[in-house]
């Protein structure tokens, strides 16, 4: 607990003014040498309303909320309890901050949800719900000449994200940084402007959990519980679909739902006040051939629709096995009543880091360990697994 605390502080003392929480707060001494793009990429110390420790100009998704009310949530006595609330009460008006900025500054197109404006905010980085939109990036490679991609120095270059498709990346951030991530309409200023369904649920499951840290804190709930209910009722509006009976991500500049089906499209499934139809629609599409939750192989659910024809079961996100959005789906099957799916998937993820160890994602079909090894929020997700079955 104290380093999960102490954790949540170092994100949020490198807040900006404008309330966005930055992906990365850099470590000044090394974070040149061992991560790209690096502070020197970034720019962030030249910004007007960023703090003076350098850090990112993107964000991801809001789950500092409910990794905070569960550090509440399990203090393990009194004395725990006592720092929690000290710590919630500091957190609160930051996280508050944090919520207004994504609900409103990234509300890009006006119709109620946040805008992703770099594939990298989503937490699925290569995912095939971006590929539409990326295809309006010009895909210069040449641009990879003056800079070093760090990533392959960990791990397979085929499981990993594409040249062509890092050079876009390295584009859409260079675009954003040239205007001083200040965040607007559409009209060419940026390329990729997309409308999330697992980045807005996290929204919305933030601002859930912010009306149970705001009864604690001594503040008002009730504005919270509003936002919960309309960002809800927004997104199973906007981004569900129901020929297929799953959510889709929207491009704002093209107004089209991507179609491809991808375990990001099941994450609303966490937030309490779903529509039931749509909950139905979500728990038929996960246990459907396509995502396979409860068949006979064990294995939980991919990233990436299985039946599809350009699924790879080894490439970051568009295929493999991901402990941290099947962890999120097995809350959301709590959540809604269904206890003995939520069991089924507890005891695959259990059962894969048993029998693969504790890799970053796992090959499609096969549960083998891909990526980078002794990943941390994989063992850290398995304990809490673990921790429920004990309750």
């Amino acid at each position: 607990p104290e380093r999960a605390w102490h954790d949540l502080r170092t994100l949020f003392e490198g807040q900006w003014a404008d309330g966005r929480l930055p992906h990365i707060v850099f470590d000044p001494t090394n974070g040149e040498r061992d991560y790209f793009p690096g502070p020197r990429f970034w720019g962030s110390t030249g910004v007007p309303g960023a703090p003076a420790r350098p850090t990112s100009g993107i964000v991801q998704p809001p789950v500092h909320a409910l990794a905070a009310w569960e550090l509440y949530q399990h203090a393990a006595d009194d004395k725990a309890r006592a720092r929690g609330h000290e710590e919630l009460t500091w957190l609160y008006p930051r996280l508050v901050a944090q919520q207004r900025y994504l609900i409103t500054k990234r509300d890009i197109g006006g119709a109620g949800l946040a805008s992703l404006v770099h594939p990298w905010e989503s937490g699925q980085d290569n995912s095939p719900a971006w590929d539409k939109p990326l295809s309006a990036v010009p895909a210069d490679t040449s641009v990879l000449d003056r800079y070093r991609r760090r990533d392959l120095a960990v791990s397979e270059r085929s499981h990993r994200p594409t040249d062509a498709d890092y050079a876009r990346y390295i584009t859409i951030a260079q675009d954003y940084r040239s205007y001083g991530y200040v965040d607007d309409g559409p009209g060419g200023r940026y390329r990729f402007l997309v409308e999330c369904p697992a980045f807005n649920a996290v929204l919305a499951a933030a601002e859930h959990t912010l009306a149970d840290i705001a009864e604690v804190v001594g503040a008002d709930p009730a504005p919270h519980r509003a936002q919960t209910a309309r960002l809800t009722a927004t997104l199973a509006e906007r981004l569900f679909d129901p020929d297929t009976g799953i959510f889709h991500a929207r491009d704002i500049y093209t107004d089209h739902l991507s179609p491809a089906r991808t375990i990001g499209g099941l994450l609303p499934l966490i937030l309490p006040e779903l529509p039931r139809a749509q909950v139905e629609a979500l728990v038929a599409e996960a246990t459907s051939s396509r995502f396979g939750l409860g068949d006979p192989a064990g294995l939980p659910l991919p990233s990436y629709d299985r039946t599809a024809a350009d699924l790879d079961p080894v490439r970051y996100w568009r295929g493999p096995i991901w402990l941290n959005m099947n962890w999120l789906l097995w809350r959301g099957l709590r959540t809604h009543g269904y206890d003995d799916l939520a069991a089924t998937l507890r005891q695959s993820m259990i059962g894969l880091v048993d029998s693969s160890g504790c890799f970053e994602y796992f090959h499609t079909f096969t549960g083998e360990g891909v990526g980078a090894a002794e990943f941390s929020w994989t063992a850290a997700l398995v304990l809490d697994l673990l921790a429920a079955g004990a309750d």
